[in-house]
């Protein structure tokens, strides 16, 4: 039987290893900039996540310019974060688990960000190629689901995301329709809140890499037992 199965896939910390990309950028900060200067950027990049709901590492430079208007470091770290090698910054294996999925259905990346940098970051990483240019940014993904079915529509779906939060959001929208996979990794999986704020994914993983392992039989079975074994008998 054929099924029309399409893979979601989240960027930060379920492909790409987002928390190093901002230790990387810490460091050149406090090279470049100062301790205290800093733990300014980081403040104004909480301040506009908090009002935006995403990381806009760009947005954030250009409000710290506006209170350091003559530093003559600013250049360097927006050229940092132009030209960043991302693609060093991918998890092991997680273009593998891209390709795997493509024998069951078509991968889609499924991402929260901003209009320059998390393109940039797509397509630097190789991302964009290995989804075949299958790209969607939003601002909350999980309040554009009705979009993300009518752009890329399935019998079925399966979601891999680092945050449970979305995770959660997306099961109770879509119920049996979508598998919900955690990959464990990132700061938000570690995050014991997290954690046990929210049900457990369909399916949790230790890493990226580990969906490998998994056939679409145990992908769909696992939203919806019975009903699964069941639509594959």
């Amino acid at each position: 039987m054929r099924h029309d199965v399409v893979f979601l896939f989240d960027v930060d910390n379920t492909l790409l290893d987002n928390d190093r990309v901002a230790a990387d950028l810490k460091r050149h900060l406090e090279k470049e900039v100062g301790h205290e200067r800093q733990q300014r950027y980081w403040a104004v990049f909480e301040e506009l996540r908090s009002e935006l709901g995403y990381a806009d590492y760009l947005g954030a430079l250009q409000r710290y310019r506006a209170e350091y208007p003559r530093d003559p470091h600013l250049l360097t770290v927006s050229d940092f974060l132009v030209d960043y090698p991302f693609a060093n910054r991918l998890f092991p294996n997680s273009l593998d688990a891209v390709d795997h999925v493509k024998q069951f259905g078509r991968p889609v990346i499924l991402s929260d960000g901003d209009v320059v940098f998390q393109p940039l970051k797509i397509r630097r990483s190789g991302l964009f190629d290995a989804v075949d240019g299958d790209v969607l940014i939003y601002i909350h993904k999980e309040f554009e689901l009705d979009e993300v079915l009518e752009r890329y529509p399935a019998d079925s779906y399966v979601l891999i995301d680092d945050k449970l939060r979305i995770l959660t959001a997306v099961k109770k929208a879509w119920t049996t329709r979508v598998t919900t996979v955690f990959p464990r990794q990132g700061h938000y999986a570690a995050d014991p809140k997290m954690l046990t704020s929210y049900p457990p994914a369909d399916i949790t993983i230790n890493r990226i890499g580990e969906l490998v392992d998994y056939d679409l039989k145990a992908l769909l079975t696992a939203a919806d037992p019975a009903g699964g074994r069941a639509a594959l008998a």
